[in-house]
């Protein structure tokens, strides 16, 4: 398989802090790689080693094949497009002259293009409204226009769906799934809105405390996700010895609720509890999801 990113062991430290832990990852040339983890676990610290605003403290990571210490990554660097944090527009510009200004600053020979960059992010009828008027979905994709030009193969894409409406979501999503599907563009997204980047994502990488804790594809992802029977009973401690000796795995949340992580004869669980004086008040089944396979994996429930 070949890799647009690869790092290998890469730290960042500040004064009193390590951003970055010996993270090593890697992002298949044509994924849309969703990295996942906590605020402060490092997503935005590798995000910025990569686009070379920082540069790394110990480790090393390759792009396109060539390492970050070869003076050969700038040109490498030039294949890729980011938007960092917040869209980096001109808010007294329309959209055309925005891209116009980035065409300038990347030194190309004319503003061919534009034109058709503008029709695929959504934006050919902004005639002169500038871009200060434009919603916050409307911005957005302007942001990700100007990450465009120069017709780069890999894109970075920091929080794209953060503060958005619903419309401005499903705006974005599309348009990375078509920039990935039709233009064949690699992209690492960094998101906290898990239940929407399960709907683009082909591989997550999953980030704690400053290194990768485990990469995997979508296909992968969904058959480790857990099916569950969610159930409410009048006494857990005895459901719990019900599941022991019936060897089934489960969870147990408080004096009533509990997941269940198979399913079981109905007739011969009810049977078994009813002789432990245990009544089934309710049983619903459920698929374990992205948000609930991260937070088991790292722990705690304030996840980003």
């Amino acid at each position: 398989m070949g890799y647009i990113l690869k790092t290998d062991g890469l730290c960042k430290d500040y004064r009193h802090f390590k951003a970055l832990s010996g993270l090593t990852m890697h992002i298949p040339k044509g994924a849309i790689y969703g990295f996942v983890g906590r605020n402060g676990a490092g997503k935005t610290t590798l995000i910025r080693l990569i686009c070379g605003l920082q540069y790394p403290t110990g480790g090393s990571f390759e792009l396109y094949g060539v390492k970050n210490t070869d003076s050969a990554i700038s040109k490498s660097r030039r294949r890729m497009g980011a938007v960092v944090e917040t869209p980096s527009i001109y808010p007294s510009m329309t959209a055309e002259d925005n891209l116009k200004m980035q065409y300038r600053l990347l030194g190309m020979p004319s503003f061919d293009g534009i034109r058709d960059l503008l029709k695929l992010v959504g934006l050919e009828n902004t005639g002169k409204k500038k871009a200060k008027h434009f919603s916050l979905g409307m911005k957005q994709r302007l942001g990700i226009a100007i990450a465009l030009c120069g017709n780069p193969d890999f894109l970075i894409l920091d929080e794209p769906i953060n503060g958005l409406d619903p419309q401005g979501i499903i705006e974005v999503r599309e348009l990375i799934l078509k920039l990935n599907r039709e233009q064949q563009i690699t992209v690492l997204i960094s998101s906290h809105i898990l239940d929407e980047l399960s709907k683009l994502a082909t591989h997550y990488g999953f980030i704690d405390s400053g290194r990768i804790v485990k990469e995997m594809s979508a296909e992968e992802l969904e058959k480790a996700c857990r099916k569950c029977v969610h159930m409410t009973v009048t006494n857990t401690k005895a459901l719990a010895r019900v599941l022991d000796s019936m060897k089934i795995d489960y969870k147990i949340f408080d004096d009533r609720t509990a997941d269940v992580y198979a399913k079981p004869n109905f007739s011969q669980l009810a049977l078994a509890l009813s002789k432990e004086n245990c009544e089934v008040i309710s049983m619903e089944e459920h698929d374990e999801n992205l948000e609930t396979f991260f937070v088991n994996l790292v722990g705690g429930a304030n996840h980003e």
